[in-house]
């Protein structure tokens, strides 16, 4: 065995879940060491939306802006028969959304992990490898030891927690003995990922093809890319669709023969999961790890990175700000319902898709038909709200809060205030004691570009003041005084 070098926090799996992870975790000033058993990015698309909670999560580490110039935006999302005739649309999808960007964002999964990557070298608190794998651990009271192969080397480091971000088949899971809740979906899809070389016989927006005979999706891809999924029907195995005559013959009707250029043939089962735990002891699960999305909400990733931001601001505040052990187990919580929730609404959007029967899709698409007819406009997917965990017993406790931006100006409001809790106030607070959190009020000038969206957000709960967690969650709005009072009640 090697020394041990220390470390606040270790994460297996160098993915966009482990490295989001690992940059949150440093901007708290704890050091992170992230490591992945494969030499390199993933070059292949996998993932291909976020949305603009996300994008916020990548502006507040400072690489918003290059992620941005790899996506693309669909105005809708629709459901449509073999024929093209629209069942339901999903619109507005290129809106600005509360995170303060586009609500849905194409991406190529890839370029998004680099960005992420080179940020972590740039970082002095981030030690990342590749080409390490994860063996086992053990709990040693006080923190983790952690077994690692390198290069044909045992050697181990110490750590005050580890955190599994090591993908579905997850060595870190397997070695805390956690399993998987399975949510009996369970699909075979093949997947076709091209490059495009014209635009213009390429739909504009993305299509779920409600066709009994061969249920379709087809979205737009960040960096130059087109994506297509055709669901293998009954009897069809993998070896069939992957042929080069099989592949031609399921694009041919799309007629972009010329336009694109194959990149990626594969077939996937789309599964839904959801691990019994989040955390043993000193040791957490994050990302695929903990949870499996059918890809139809395009939520998958998005779960990922929603649970690195808000296990990071809780490992910050208990190794920072003394805050108790009690914290971390609101990151299971908090996270699983909320995993869950966006799992069912793939689950139901992908039943509603991958109907086979056609006398079942011939009434499904009636009754989409006469909806759409009547001017029933099918609901975004939920913007979930968090049910219990470090939440305050006030107003708005859960919600996401929004992220204004100055008109006019390239200018957010998140970078005006920084990084960790806000305590934000119509007026001056006379007494801002709690290090943890950064006070500000609308009077001040810094304030006024983003002081009447605000205030109307504070209107809406008929509150003074409002306390926004680390991960823009609220943790409760109401006066300023019994707000900071709860939040120093429950981080120690």
């Amino acid at each position: 065995m090697s020394a041990k070098p220390e470390y606040d926090v270790v994460v297996v799996g160098a993915g966009p879940t482990g490295v989001t992870l690992a940059l949150c975790l440093a901007q708290s000033g704890l050091r992170t060491l992230v490591f992945d058993r494969e030499a390199d990015v993933y070059p292949l698309p996998r993932a291909a939306h976020i949305d603009h909670e996300i994008m916020r999560v990548f502006q507040n580490l400072g690489v918003g802006n290059e992620v941005a110039a790899t996506c693309r935006s669909s105005a809708s999302y629709d459901f449509v028969t073999k024929d093209g005739e629209i069942l339901m649309q999903f619109d507005g999808l290129d809106d600005i959304g509360p995170g303060g960007w586009p609500i849905g964002n194409m991406i190529h999964q890839p370029s998004i992990e680099r960005i992420l990557r080179n940020a972590a070298v740039r970082s002095d608190m981030i030690d990342l490898h590749t080409g390490w794998n994860f063996v086992n651990f053990r709990d040693v009271g006080d923190g983790v030891e952690i077994d690692i192969e390198r290069d044909g080397e045992l050697v181990s480091v110490s750590s005050k927690y580890l955190v599994g971000a090591d993908g579905a088949r997850s060595p870190v899971r397997e070695a805390c003995g956690i399993e998987l809740d399975d949510l009996q979906f369970d699909e075979p899809w093949l997947v076709v990922d091209a490059l495009v070389h014209d635009y213009e016989k390429l739909p504009l927006v993305n299509l779920q093809v409600c066709d009994p005979v061969r249920p379709t999706t087809c979205v737009l891809m960040g960096s130059g890319r087109h994506r297509w999924e055709f669901m293998l029907i009954p009897g069809e195995s993998p070896e069939e669709v992957l042929v080069e005559a099989k592949i031609e013959e399921l694009l041919e009707p799309w007629n972009v023969k010329g336009a694109v250029e194959i990149e990626r043939t594969a077939v996937y089962r789309f599964n839904a999961k959801i691990g019994r735990q989040w955390r043993k002891g000193r040791v957490f699960l994050a990302g695929d790890a903990v949870h499996l999305t059918p890809p139809f909400a395009g939520q998958g990733m998005c779960a990922g990175v929603r649970d690195a931001a808000n296990l990071a601001w809780k490992l910050g505040a208990r190794l920072n700000h003394g805050a108790s052990d009690e914290l971390l187990d609101t990151y299971e919580a908090e996270r699983s319902p909320h995993a869950r929730g966006f799992i069912e609404l793939a689950i139901a959007m992908g039943r509603t898709v991958c109907t086979t029967d056609h006398d079942m899709a011939a009434a499904r698409d009636q009754q989409m038909k006469e909806a759409r007819a009547a001017g029933v406009t099918p609901a975004p997917p939920p913007a979930l709200v968090l049910q219990a965990g470090c939440l305050a017993d006030a107003p708005a406790a859960g919600h996401y809060f929004p992220q204004p931006s100055n008109d006019g100006k390239e200018e957010r409001f998140d970078s005006v205030m920084g990084e960790g809790a806000w305590l934000i106030s119509r007026t001056p607070i006379a007494r801002c004691d709690v290090s943890s959190v950064i006070c500000a009020d609308l009077t001040a000038p810094e304030m006024a570009p983003f002081a009447e969206a605000l205030s109307d957000w504070l209107d809406i709960y008929n509150a003074e003041a409002v306390l926004v967690r680390p991960d823009h969650y609220v943790f409760g709005a109401g006066d300023a005084a019994q707000l900071l009072q709860a939040w120093r009640n429950f981080l120690t």
